[in-house]
């Protein structure tokens, strides 16, 4: 039942009931994609592409991610509770499946904001980090309280919520217009006021497919909350993202392994 009130593509499962399948089929009209696979299927160990009568080879995207990637602690902070090491193996597997350049930050065991495919780091950095603050906002008191009309629907709300949480706050709040979407006007979220409840955010993970190559990306991550992080390593300056991590307590992993693959 959870998978039916959510927007999705499709699913892929091994085995499904009668019930589920029956659930399922109500999706997108009975155009839902629904995929049986064999989970004793192993695929090839090369794989290739063909690209304008060029084809590539490359070994599967078969790398284990698990805790061990995490012992290379090596920042002054070397405590990295449960509950973060769940957080950055989450991190980590969502971005072996990401488009590089690509960072991820997680939180409560689960991924709230991605920056994918960016041409440099610190602007993925920003982009998941704008994300994982959204996410957060979103959980305020002044978020979940408001005051929407009955009729207004899932994605409806959650677009309002969108446009109230952003600069252009009035066109949803405006004297013309709120009447369309609450029963009540709500007052506004200031930038004030989100600044001081991200403020308190604390202990977000983030995750990197690559390796952090200024310390303005810790600068950027602390913004959001982040308290431990996980990334390859290997940059000239690992010792600059090293001290900017000390700066502020947090945890940082090496874990020695690009998560780039195309």
């Amino acid at each position: 039942m959870i998978i039916k009130r959510e927007v999705s593509d499709g699913v892929i499962a091994p085995s499904y009931t009668d019930e589920a399948l029956a659930i399922l089929n109500t999706k997108r009209k009975g155009n839902y994609n629904i995929v049986k696979i064999d989970p004793d299927y192993v695929p090839e160990v090369i794989e290739q592409k063909d690209v304008f009568g060029i084809t590539f080879e490359q070994g599967r995207n078969n790398f284990k991610i698990d805790e061990t990637l995490l012992s290379n602690i090596v920042t002054e902070n070397k405590v990295l509770p449960d509950n973060a090491k769940r957080d950055l193996i989450i991190a980590l597997i969502t971005l072996k499946y990401t488009q590089s350049n690509s960072v991820c930050y997680t939180f409560d065991g689960q991924a709230i904001g991605v920056g994918a495919g960016q041409q440099s780091r610190i602007h993925c950095t920003r982009l998941a980090g704008n994300k994982a603050d959204l996410w957060h906002l979103r959980q305020s008191k002044k978020v979940l309280e408001l005051p929407f009309l009955e009729t207004l629907g899932r994605p409806d709300r959650d677009n309002v919520i969108d446009t109230y949480l952003s600069d252009e706050n009035e066109d949803v709040l405006g004297e013309d217009v709120w009447m369309h979407y609450f029963r009540t006007r709500p007052e506004a979220f200031t930038k004030a006021e989100q600044k001081a409840y991200l403020s308190e955010i604390s202990d977000v993970c983030v995750g990197s497919d690559a390796f952090f190559p200024f310390g303005d990306n810790i600068e950027r991550a602390k913004k959001s909350g982040v308290s431990y992080i996980a990334q390859p390593g290997g940059s000239i300056r690992d010792d600059h993202v090293i001290d900017t991590c000390n700066k502020y307590r947090m945890v940082m992993a090496f874990t020695s392994m690009r998560l780039f693959h195309h």
